[in-house]
């Protein structure tokens, strides 16, 4: 994997950590031999920017330092056999030519059957089978993108394992594509940041096309991560695409109102560069042409002209079909004044003004505002805990992820760090029997880590 214009990178050294003994041990219990490479993708935080990628906008994430480590041997079998080193997620094996990802109750195997799947078709070969141990260190069903993590590392491997070369880019736009298999119609974010990261920086991620640009964060703070303890599988669940469907559905409308050929815009950033105007101006749009109440099915048909069939098999996803009421203005205001928070946030960065920690997290506040009464992505515990993170000295809390469960990202003033940790556990997670028994893996200050890579033995 290499970044675009550079040649084929020689691969990076195993170093000698006590984490990949323990894999190659595992693997060597597992199959036998030693494995021919490894290969790692890190989850991420999301600072500022939810639920808009997939509209179509920048976000501004970090890698973290917790990541999905796969120890790896290619094989002539055309199997692919996958253990994990966590004993709650079973092993598994299959036929190259029998992969079936499932969508309605997805468990972890089907994730790495996805980025697997997405070099294949890329390349359109038939893929070797392959050995693998996956030992993972991002809290699951979190909002730290453990599952696009493993697709991206799965990805990473297939490619590997067939002697295949992509850039950066191409190899986080397959990643962003083949996770859809599992029935989640992300926007590419995660995969984008998993693979373009660089240790030390938060990322600026645009799309169409695909790029990343460097953001340094200020000094004087750090960003801590805090577990709801509460989980939320976007993939399981028809929240998140419920959520894609209103955004596309509130695309349509203000293009409609604004007398633009609506039929194939998707996206309300798309109807934004279609239009040429400014994100205040998109934000006057929703309040002119879109009303607060929900919009039921059949407002929406007469809106656009179209019958209910229609919406249901050219607008709403599969697991969609069954909502009946839409909330439009709120989404669509949440995108725009979302969008134009991630540009404030970088510009503020970059100019490093005095006050800047304090402006950075203003926004971060306002964003979590912004999800929990405009986009409804929000729960009990996850407010209660931003409060809790407020109350405890951070500058700025929101939740970070999809949502409706998860966890919150805090900025934290360095010299109040270990106050900060104390206060939290003391009231969120001491308070609760099953939080206490988690909070050791649910509350921890993070560093902006590096992308994913793949790795062999001296």
């Amino acid at each position: 994997m290499v970044d675009k214009a550079t040649p084929p990178q020689e691969p990076v050294l195993v170093a000698d950590s006590e984490r990949f003994t323990k894999l190659k041990d595992a693997f060597i219990s597992k199959y036998g031999a030693p494995p021919a490479f490894y290969a790692r993708a890190p989850g991420r935080v999301n600072l500022i920017g939810e639920h808009i990628d997939y509209c179509g906008y920048a976000v501004l994430p970090m890698a973290l330092e917790q990541d999905i480590l796969a120890a790896v041997t290619p094989t002539q079998t055309n199997l692919i056999q996958l253990a994990n080193t966590n004993p709650v997620y079973l092993d598994y094996h299959v036929h190259i030519s029998e992969i079936h990802i499932e969508t309605a109750k997805p468990q972890w195997h089907h994730y790495f059957l996805c980025g697997f799947k997405g070099i294949q078709e890329h390349f359109d070969i038939i893929a070797s089978g392959m050995n693998c141990v996956v030992d993972g260190t991002v809290p699951p069903s979190s909002g730290l993108s453990s599952s696009s993590a493993l697709v991206c590392c799965a990805g990473l491997v297939t490619m590997v394992a067939n002697q295949k070369v992509l850039s950066k880019v191409e190899i986080a736009e397959i990643c962003a594509k083949c996770e859809r298999y599992i029935g989640t119609e992300g926007g590419g974010m995660d995969q984008s940041i998993s693979f373009l990261a660089e240790k030390g920086m938060a990322k600026l991620i645009e799309f169409n096309p695909l790029r990343a640009t460097n953001v340094k964060l200020p000094k004087g703070a750090v960003f801590v991560i805090a577990n709801s303890c509460i989980e939320m599988n976007k993939a399981a669940t028809a929240h998140y695409n419920i959520r894609v469907v209103e955004c596309r559905l509130a695309t349509k409308i203000l293009a409609k109102g604004k007398g633009v050929k609506w039929e194939n815009l998707l996206k309300l950033g798309d109807l934004q560069t279609e239009l040429g105007v400014s994100l205040e101006t998109m934000i006057s749009n929703v309040e002119q042409i879109l009303h607060p109440e929900p919009y039921s099915r059949e407002e929406v048909c007469q809106h656009l002209g179209i019958s209910q069939e229609e919406l249901c098999s050219t607008i709403l996803s599969q697991n969609t079909q069954h909502v009946t009421t839409f909330k439009l203005y709120q989404r669509a205001k949440h995108v725009y004044t979302e969008a134009r928070r991630v540009l404030q946030f970088k510009r503020i960065c970059d100019e490093a003004p005095a006050n800047a920690l304090q402006l950075l997290g203003e926004l971060m506040n306002q964003s979590h505002t912004s999800c929990r009464d405009m986009y409804e992505c929000s729960c009990p515990e996850l407010d209660q805990l931003v409060d809790i993170c407020i109350q405890s000295g951070a500058i700025g809390s929101r939740l970070t992820g999809a949502g409706w469960g998860g966890c919150t990202v805090s900025m934290v003033p360095t010299n109040n760090l270990n106050s900060f940790l104390m206060k939290v556990q003391e009231v969120y997670y001491k308070a609760d029997v099953q939080r206490a028994a988690l909070h050791t893996h649910s509350l921890f200050a993070t560093q902006p880590a590096g992308g994913a890579a793949a790795y062999y033995e001296a």
